[in-house]
């Protein structure tokens, strides 16, 4: 499996890059997991930080275009994507503190 990137997008604001990739494959398409690895490898961040949202191939080809947020760190992720999506990416989902507090009281 090889990763292109065909776009970045910097996005400061929300503190994550947008990257449009291209992923050449041999057999059937790449699973979410093992695309969001070979990708953080290839831009030398942790797995924690890569969110892959869409996977797309044409019928018939050995190729997949898709679309990543690749954020500064693992926190940043948590606080701006939404739960199913971090679920999706095998990303943890922390608790909230005050959340754990009250249920001692």
């Amino acid at each position: 499996m090889e990763v292109d990137i065909l776009s970045e997008d910097e996005n400061s604001m929300l503190h994550r890059t947008d990257v449009q990739f291209e992923v050449a494959h041999e057999d059937a398409t790449p699973s979410r997991l093992s695309v969001r690895d070979s990708l953080a490898a290839k831009i030398n961040k942790d797995s924690d930080e890569v969110v892959v949202h869409k996977l797309d191939t044409k019928f018939g080809m050995r190729k997949t275009i898709g679309y990543a947020k690749v954020y500064q760190s693992p926190q940043s992720a948590r606080q701006v994507e939404q739960d199913y999506m971090l679920e999706r990416n095998k990303i943890e989902i922390e608790p909230d503190d005050d959340d754990g507090a009250a249920e001692e009281a």
